[in-house]
């Protein structure tokens, strides 16, 4: 069935109420009534935004709930959550309605005051998705998002004739503060009764000219298309168990209009190529029950030609699975059917192929994978709803499972920025500008002075104070302090640490330098052809880069002789032996000669390496900062040999890495996505898991440390990854 919300005439409270006596009880109806009574008594001439009362607008919110069903604390927690603010006093609710009952009031008279920053999300631009997560996350309780959704609702059904200039552009406000952000809240939702109409009256009232052809061409009130569709449905039913199939789902709707406009748009259609303007999903237990129910709805009725599709065969890129076809329904109407098993509707509903992500044309990137999962929770648990007794323990449930690793807090011109559970003000400033963060010396949360390590809640306002010149301080890096709580400004703080003592490498890079140009005799050299040769606009950015061990001695040694060094003064080794040299390594400038790779340190170009003399086992290969070759007694110093990496384009290297993270459900899987990616062979896997917390040891094989950098670096961007470093 399609359901149809409650027509109410506003001001008549009583006949409302005494229609709600089959869905709650007399108790029930008494908690509505003293409800009513305290709305009636305390809004006075207040109004609501489209200029019209504010007691009629509570009722109609409140009407649009009862009419879904939900609880009575929700109802009655829409009449109420409109009261003026002085009406809002926590004491005289609490005494009056209860404790639960108040924290339901009052966290949706919270988000009530979101709408205010709907101007600063038309000033910055890009920050619906932002503000969508920061409603979420504000509630306590979910039923105060549903609350809010149908308190919209109600206001774009009172904008429906203006009668002014000034009532226009409200209108105009509210229906694009719908469309950004509570019409696609309510898909993500799955509240279909209020998405539609949050969709249809905005559009409506944004694009009248186009919604009014639209509405045109289909020729019938919505009332009469759920009616048609209502029929179909019966038939199909009575069809499907004629047929023997048992256990199908069968349900429809009929497409509304800022729908059939949105995919004219998208899909570059005209109105007679919509085909889903009416569509009926059929759920059943197996694949082949699939197939039998298209025999059978084409044997009821007439495909359409070239409208068929098989997802199933053939599913989509994200996974999505489903037979589509077009029909000549009753009446000659056309008629989309979906036909699909239970599991595939519930991962078309919230796995990966989830309806809301492409519909909202959002490309998921691993910044969003996070909410995405959020959503699809959310979904499930509401889909639970009927099954909780109570409705205090969904509330619980929404509370102890969402947004808890996330907070949303705002600038002084209502941007929202979104942290790192814990995060302090002094990180909510180098989220904003760096340059911000540098020069941080206190913070105002909603008006008040804070210390900076003190943790922000969603929904403050936050305010940076700061001094004209400095920077920030080396305190601010102790993690027993907890002023920075986030990756990102604590590496800003030690970027421009880094950057602070540039003279100082600046001076130990000249000195390295020198002693590298004395060890190859080379005097009075162009040391700026050195510094472009290595890529550096000037001599004082290279030697800095070697005093910081950007550039290391292998490879400044490299530059000085392919730059200085005469060619009859290299080691003799031919073009044609270097390019047949697949052993990897040259020892003294010589190839194929027998070598093996340390254990100890297992070196991989394009590290310095040296090799070690061993009876009866040729050369071993070691890292020229390998322990056991610093710490080799003297009278075995003489066993030590030059080395050097020939050609190994067919040669991998085995290498040994260590990862620590926060333990969590497909870890694993995600690094194991990404060696897969980067054709990386892994040859031992070690793992612990103690107290919510994976410490992790490969062995792989690589090609070159340009192959391990990439794939660390990757890793260390996987969602709970501490550090990914070689061992």
């Amino acid at each position: 069935m399609v359901a149809h919300a409650l027509t109410l005439a506003p001001n008549d409270a009583e006949s409302w109420l005494a229609s709600l006596e089959d869905s709650y009880p007399d108790e029930q109806r008494q908690l509505l009534k003293l409800a009513l009574e305290t709305l009636a008594n305390e809004c006075c001439e207040s109004q609501a935004d489209a200029g019209k009362p504010l007691l009629p607008h509570a009722l109609g919110t409140a009407a649009i709930l009862a009419a879904m069903r939900f609880d009575v604390e929700t109802v009655a927690a829409a009449l109420l959550c409109g009261l003026p603010e002085k009406a809002l006093k926590h004491e005289t609710l609490v005494g009056r309605f209860g404790a639960h009952l108040t924290a339901l009031v009052e966290g949706a008279a919270k988000l009530g005051r979101m709408d205010h920053l709907f101007t600063a999300l038309n000033a910055e631009g890009g920050q619906s998705e932002a503000l969508r997560q920061m409603l979420l996350a504000m509630a306590d309780d979910i039923r105060v998002v549903f609350i809010k959704l149908a308190e919209r609702t109600q206001a774009l059904r009172e904008f429906a004739n203006p009668v002014a200039d000034k009532e226009e552009s409200q209108r105009r406000k509210a229906a694009s503060e719908v469309r950004e952000l509570y019409a696609p809240l309510a898909n993500r939702l799955g509240v279909w009764q209020l998405k539609w109409e949050l969709e249809d009256l905005s559009c409506r009232y944004l694009e009248p000219e186009t919604y009014r052809q639209i509405a045109k061409q289909l020729d019938e009130r919505r009332l009469d298309r759920e009616w048609y569709i209502e029929q179909v449905l019966k038939h199909l039913r009575e069809t499907l168990i004629a047929a023997g199939i048992d256990g199908a789902s069968v349900t429809g709707r009929p497409k509304h209009i800022a729908s059939i406009l949105a995919k004219m748009g998208k899909k570059r259609l005209s109105f007679d190529e919509v085909y889903d303007v009416r569509a009926v999903r059929v759920l059943v237990p197996e694949v082949k029950d699939c197939f039998h129910v298209l025999g059978v709805v084409h044997s009821l009725w007439q495909p359409i030609p070239g409208q068929f599709d098989d997802y199933i065969s053939r599913p989509k890129g994200n996974g999505y699975k489903s037979l589509h076809t077009a029909v000549v329904g009753p009446e000659g109407k056309a008629l989309e059917v979906q036909i699909r098993t239970f599991d595939m509707h519930q991962e078309a509903e919230m796995g990966v192929a989830a309806h809301w992500r492409y519909k909202e044309g959002a490309q998921a990137t691993a910044s969003q994978s996070g909410i995405q999962d959020k959503i699809a929770w959310l979904r499930q648990l509401l889909a639970w709803k009927q099954e909780l007794a109570d409705s205090h323990e969904l509330a619980q449930h929404f509370r102890n499972e969402l947004f808890q690793d996330e907070v949303f807090v705002l600038t002084p011109q209502g941007k929202v920025v979104a942290l790192t559970s814990g995060a302090t003000p002094l990180d909510f400033a180098y989220a904003v500008h760096t340059e911000l963060g540098h020069r941080c010396r206190g913070a105002k949360v909603d008006g008040a002075l804070v210390p900076l390590d003190r943790p922000l809640a969603t929904g403050q306002r936050v305010e940076i104070l700061t001094v004209k010149q400095g920077g920030p301080s080396r305190d601010w890096l102790n993690p027993h302090l907890g002023v920075l709580k986030t990756h990102r400004a604590r590496s800003k703080v030690r970027q421009w640490f880094k950057q602070q003592d540039h003279d100082t490498h600046v001076q130990e890079g000249r000195e390295l330098l020198d002693r590298e140009l004395h060890r190859f005799n080379l005097n009075n050299v162009n040391l700026d052809k050195l510094a472009t040769r290595l890529k550096f606009p000037a001599l004082d950015d290279l030697c800095a880069a070697i005093g910081r061990g950007d550039v290391g001695s292998g490879q400044l040694d490299r530059a000085l002789q392919d730059e200085f060094v005469p060619a009859q003064e290299k080691p003799l080794v031919s073009a044609s032996k270097r390019k047949n040299d697949v052993g990897g390594v040259l020892v003294e400038g010589e190839s194929g000669l027998l070598t093996q790779m340390a254990g100890c340190c297992k070196p991989a170009p394009p590290d310095p390496i040296v090799g070690f003399t061993t009876q009866g086992h040729g050369v071993t290969i070691h890292r020229a900062d390998c322990p056991v070759i610093l710490h080799l007694p003297a009278d075995r110093k003489a066993r030590l040999l030059q080395a050097s990496w020939g050609g190994q384009d067919s040669q991998v290297f085995a290498v040994d890495i260590e990862l620590t993270a926060q333990d969590r459900p497909g870890l694993l899987k995600d690094i194991g996505e990404i060696l897969a990616q980067e054709k990386i062979n892994v040859v031992r896997v070690n793992t612990l898991s103690q107290h919510d917390s994976a410490r992790m040891e490969f062995t792989l094989e690589v090609k070159d440390i340009a192959q391990l950098t990439r794939f660390l670096a990757r890793a260390g961007h996987i969602r709970g990854v501490h550090t990914a470093r070689r061992k």
